[in-house]
Formats: structure tokens, sequence, C-alpha cells
């Protein structure tokens, strides 16, 4: 029986090829939909877990951890400066990082932030040294620069027509190790720094800003610019900020936090709470597009049955051959099902390789340009995927299946 099916298939290649490929798109459709899925929760839930706790001026949670984690470019409110002082001095705070955005070089974002979390961002540098003047500048690990090279921030991004400051170059002076994060495609410079381009100062620095503006920009023979270790000490008098992260000591610490800071003037968040909403809402969309890919399928399945409808009326002389040859009903049978039920099967199979090569494609191109790991792989619950589309197959090849079976001799040979 074996070798009389693959000696079908052999002289029946076209119609059999067409059936494995319509098969497989359709299965690779449904297949990268789910892993696609599935790496954004997982990268995403992964980028957010290095970042204990979030703080911000009152307004949408989901925009302060989309900017502030994930480093999406959107204008925050400014929160007082003077809650920077306050997280300083907390004995529940580890450590807390003011960040500041709004310039960028060839793409990736400038953030202003401390040597403090360029430290503990990613577990030390993979080369160079941390930032210690207004001048020197820290990038991640996937920002395709050299060190020494400057770096020239430009206010905005190239497509928003922004402008180049010219008062200050950056010397890339370390690169952090990977962290999977966003952050990866980040360049770090002193927060200070970002003030001073932008016309803000700390209270305490206000009256020598601009001897330090001009230390900075290597102007008029001036002494090197302060040392961000030292200008830390700012807290009280810092200007506006959008964004804290801040590392608690405890998670009992993290949750009292996050209640002190809900109030007033500014809201403190969870990013894996965030994100959960988010998952609620990518949920919705996966449920569309597993529902869209279903219709694919559905479309394929009604394809197919025409494809075997009229392949059993092209082969009713073979199988009118075979029954007047003695061949049981049974044998009939078996032989179209195992033809139909291996032709999509391989199908099926191939299908799953697509779909995890889409979605590898996919992610790839996701990561390289948010930063963000997303890591594609099968689960458990793909194995029942595979089981119900091979129990589907299972039901389908049995229709032209029952066909032959139910074809007499007599017919067959007459057609």
């Amino acid at each position: 029986m074996i070798c009389f099916i693959l000696s079908d298939l052999r002289r029946l290649w076209v119609g059999s090829l067409v059936v494995v490929l319509l098969v497989a798109l359709a299965t690779a459709l449904g297949v990268s939909v789910v892993l696609q899925e599935r790496a954004l929760r997982l990268g995403s839930a992964r980028a957010a877990d290095k970042f204990d706790l979030v703080i911000g001026a009152g307004g949408s949670e989901t925009q302060l951890v989309l900017s502030s984690v994930f480093l999406q470019p959107s204008p925050l409110p400014l929160m007082p400066g003077e809650v920077l002082g306050k997280l300083a001095a907390d004995p529940r705070v580890d450590w807390a990082a003011p960040i500041g955005f709004g310039d960028s070089f060839s793409g990736y974002p400038i953030v202003g932030t401390t040597t403090m979390l360029a430290q503990n961002l990613s577990g030390g540098l993979a080369e160079g040294e941390i930032f210690s003047h207004e001048g020197e500048a820290v990038i991640g690990a996937a920002v395709k620069l050299s060190l020494g090279g400057e770096i020239k921030p430009m206010h905005g991004s190239l497509e928003e027509g922004g402008e180049t400051h010219t008062e200050l170059v950056y010397h890339i002076a370390g690169r952090l190790r990977p962290t999977g994060t966003a952050w990866d495609r980040a360049i770090l410079v002193p927060i200070q720094a970002v003030w001073h381009i932008h016309g803000m100062e700390a209270e305490e620095h206000a009256e020598d800003g601009e001897h330090e503006h001009e230390a900075a920009s290597g102007t008029d023979n001036a002494e090197p610019a302060h040392a961000p270790e030292k200008a830390e000490s700012w807290t009280a008098g810092a200007p506006g900020l959008p964004a804290i992260l801040v590392k608690p000591k405890t998670i009992a610490d993290a949750y009292k936090l996050r209640q002190d800071y809900r109030s007033g003037n500014t809201v403190a968040v969870f990013p894996g709470e965030v994100l959960t909403n988010l998952y609620a809402t990518l949920g919705d969309a996966k449920q569309i597009l597993v529902a869209v890919a279903s219709g694919a399928q559905a479309l394929v399945a009604a394809s197919l049955v025409l494809v075997t409808v009229i392949h059993i009326g092209q082969r009713r002389r073979q199988i009118g051959a075979l029954r007047a040859f003695g061949a049981p009903r049974g044998a009939i049978f078996g032989i179209v099902w195992l033809e139909f039920f291996f032709l999509m099967a391989v199908g099926i199979a191939l299908g799953f390789v697509l779909g995890y090569a889409a979605a590898l494609i996919l992610s790839g191109m996701f990561s390289q340009t948010s930063g963000v790991a997303m890591p594609v792989g099968f689960a458990r619950e793909d194995a029942w995927l595979a089981a119900v589309l091979l129990a589907f197959a299972t039901i389908l090849a049995a229709l032209p299946a029952v066909l032959a079976y139910r074809q007499s001799p007599a017919q067959a040979l007459r057609a």
C-alpha cells in the first residue's frame, strides 16, 4: 500500500505540491501570530523587570512606562525637581535616578541620567569607562558607534525636522553590557548636560552654570566641566523632571513608595502592572488576528475539499480498476485517506517551520528598531495546536476516502 501511495504521489506531484503549500501557508499564518504575540509578551515583560518603580508627573501611566522603560518618544509633563531630593534622602530607597529626554543622534535616543543608573542598568560596562564629565557619554550595547566617537545631539529627531545643538559635543567614554531592553539603543549622558543644553539649571549651580556650560563644550580653554559624581549632590535643587527610576530596598518599601507618590502632582507605577493592562489589549488584538488566521484556514479547507473532489473524479478509472482486481473497499479507503492525510501532515509540519521563521524575522526587525529582545520559541500549548490541526486533517482526509469508498467498480469503469 505504501509503495502504491508513493508512486501515486510521484505521478501527481504538481497537485500534491499545491495541497502541501496551501496547508503550509494557512498553518504558518496561525503559528506566526501565536509565536509573535508570545515573544512580544515575554520581551516586554523581561524589559520591564529591569525597573522596579517609575515615578512621574500626574498623567497617563501607560505613556510614562512607554517613555521611561521603552524609550518611546513622547512629551511627558514635568514633576517638581524637589521630588528627586525627597527620594534621595528616603531610607526606603536604594537609589533613585532621574532621566531626561528630548534629544537624539543617528536615530538613537539621548537620555540624561546619573552614573548610578548607568552602573546598575547592565551590571557594568563591556568596555571603556563611565562618563565623568558633561561632555562624555556611555552608549548601549546595540548602538553602532565606536569609543571616542563624537555625538552631536539633535533636538527631537531628523524625521521631525529637529535642529542640531552646536554648543555641546559628547565623546563616547564607554559601552554598556547587553540588557535586552530598549536601553541597549540608548545614549546615556549626564543629566546636568541635558539641563544645561536646554537652559535648565539646578538651583545651587545657577550662578556658575554658564561657566560649566562652556567647559562642557570645550570653549574658551575653560577647565573641564564638573564630574557627575560631584554634581549628584544637587538633588534638592533639581529642575523639573519627566521621570525618576527608583530601586526600593525591599518589596514592602516598593509598595509603600508607590502609595506615597500616587497622590498630589506625582504618580508611581510598577511597569509590570501597566504591561498587564497592555496585555489585555494585546489579547483582544490577538483574538482578531487568530480569527483572521482561522478564516484563512477555513478558506484553505474549502479549497482542499474542492481539490479533493475534483481529484477523486479524475481517479475514478484507477479506483474502478483496483476494485475490479479485487481490492476491498477498506483498502481503497485506506489508500486515499493515507495519501491525503500524509500531504496535509507534511503541510502542517512545513507550516510550523515557516511560521517559526516568520516570527523570527518579525521579532528580529522589531528588536532592531526597539532594542527589546523578543524570544521566539514553542511552548507546551503549541503541541495542542498541532494536535488540533492533525485532528482536523484526519477528518478532512476522510472526505475523499469516503467518496472513493462509495464508488462501485462498474460505475468507475464506465466513467
